[in-house]
């Protein structure tokens, strides 16, 4: 039996380590908040299989101005970190062409198009198989026109072999009465998920690692053990721990033991913010997503998540009010009639590399070094797939899917 490494208890590292043990496996889990506290706790909680669009799409740079400075818009800013994030962002808006919309899109439809499905071989056995509940997915937009607007993007999704119903008037208001009136038509997916409490989801996922014979450590990894080439143990916490390979699955934070292992992927944090209703008088029947603000609602368990927003800001920087006051505001519009007894929010730290492609696979020239992370805003919706394709590699299986387009070494 081997001993993994995994650096990272999001729902990436938890995935992996099922999976690793499930091939015979020894695991051990190192994450610097502990398990399913970071992105995996406080995403959107739709398995979004339908989302292979990056926000990168044409247009972008010409509509930067306007989202930045209007605050009722998602895109926020922390001015002073724009010097040092220039290079970024001129790669990351390069990718707005058609052209790579499309190669995006391709990359992203084998890692996250059987979400539903992946999350419940995944949690099969588990104990977490409670959290997950299949559900359409609502893009809501205010009228047709507004829809038709995005018809480059819609066309993208039927090529990948997505389908939906288009509702308006009547139609719309017997699905979901809730919305407001200025909101008259959507387009509905089926076969799509949620989940339910994606916190206490990927924590259940990790007590059945620890149930199965695997550790998990709160403590951050600070370097990598190499010797001829491989990398033979972890130091975290001020301690030494030796493995037989490592799994950087640290999202935000990746790229830090990326570079100590000479791999220099540009990454960033786009920080993401939700606001939790609680004890809400309305709870819509799917997930949905306002199109044209881009926010989504989601039912849980006792509370609705209202989640968006995209920050620049770093990963040291403390919230900003902005982006929570823009939620509330929003959701205010969409839902006028929604009340709840009390509210929280949150910021976390989506890890976003400028092709919006996660980074999955081997570092060339480092044995024993595996990658995975850089999904983005489909981290949760695509944690099961990378988990077990990272499980397929290690263990010498050839991977289902085609890997080049996620190389860690791939032109960014």
């Amino acid at each position: 039996m081997k001993r993994i490494a995994i650096v990272g208890a999001g729902i990436v590292g938890v995935s992996t380590a099922i999976w690793l043990q499930r091939a015979g496996y020894e695991v051990i889990l190192f994450d610097r908040a502990g398990a399913g506290n970071g992105a995996s706790y406080g995403n959107g909680g739709v398995l979004a299989q339908a989302n292979v669009l990056p926000v990168t799409l044409p247009g972008l740079l010409a509509q930067a101005p306007r989202l930045l400075l209007d605050p009722n818009q998602p895109l926020f800013l922390k001015w002073r970190n724009l010097p040092g994030l220039l290079p970024w962002l001129w790669r990351y808006v390069s990718h707005s062409r058609p052209k790579e919309v499309r190669r995006i899109a391709a990359a992203l439809q084998p890692i996250i198009g059987t979400a539903l499905t992946d999350h419940l071989s995944l949690a099969a056995g588990t104990g977490a198989e409670r959290y997950i509940a299949p559900c359409d997915y609502v893009f809501l937009y205010q009228n047709r026109a507004k829809f038709d607007r995005d018809a480059f993007g819609w066309a993208i999704r039927r090529e990948h072999g997505h389908h939906w119903q288009e509702l308006s008037g009547p139609e719309l208001r017997d699905y979901e009465a809730a919305f407001a009136r200025g909101f008259g038509f959507a387009a509905c997916l089926d076969g799509h998920g949620r989940i339910k409490d994606p916190g206490a989801y990927v924590k259940a996922l990790a007590k059945h690692v620890e149930a199965k014979g695997g550790r998990i450590i709160t403590a951050e990894v600070e370097d990598l053990a190499r010797e001829s080439g491989r990398v033979t143990g972890v130091r975290a916490g001020g301690e030494f721990m030796a493995c037989d390979a490592v799994v950087i699955a640290a999202g935000a934070w990746s790229s830090v033991l990326t570079r100590k292992l000479g791999l220099d992927i540009p990454l960033q944090s786009e920080r993401g913010y939700h606001v939790e209703l609680w004890e809400p008088n309305l709870m819509p029947r799917a997930a949905v997503m306002v199109a044209e603000r881009k926010f989504v609602i989601t039912p849980m368990d006792g509370r609705l998540r209202i989640a968006g927003a995209m920050e620049f800001g770093g990963l040291q920087a403390p919230p900003s009010r902005g982006p929570i006051a823009m939620l509330k505001q929003q959701i205010r519009e969409v839902m006028p009639g929604l009340r709840w007894k009390r509210e929280t929010d949150w910021m976390g730290h989506r890890p976003a590399p400028t092709d919006s492609i996660p980074v999955i696979g081997a570092v060339p020239g480092v044995a024993g070094a595996w990658l995975g992370f850089g999904h983005h805003h489909v981290g949760m919706t695509g944690g099961p797939k990378t988990g077990r394709l990272l499980a397929q590699m290690i263990s010498g299986q050839a991977p289902e899917i085609e890997m080049a387009p996620y190389a860690p070494q791939r032109q960014f």
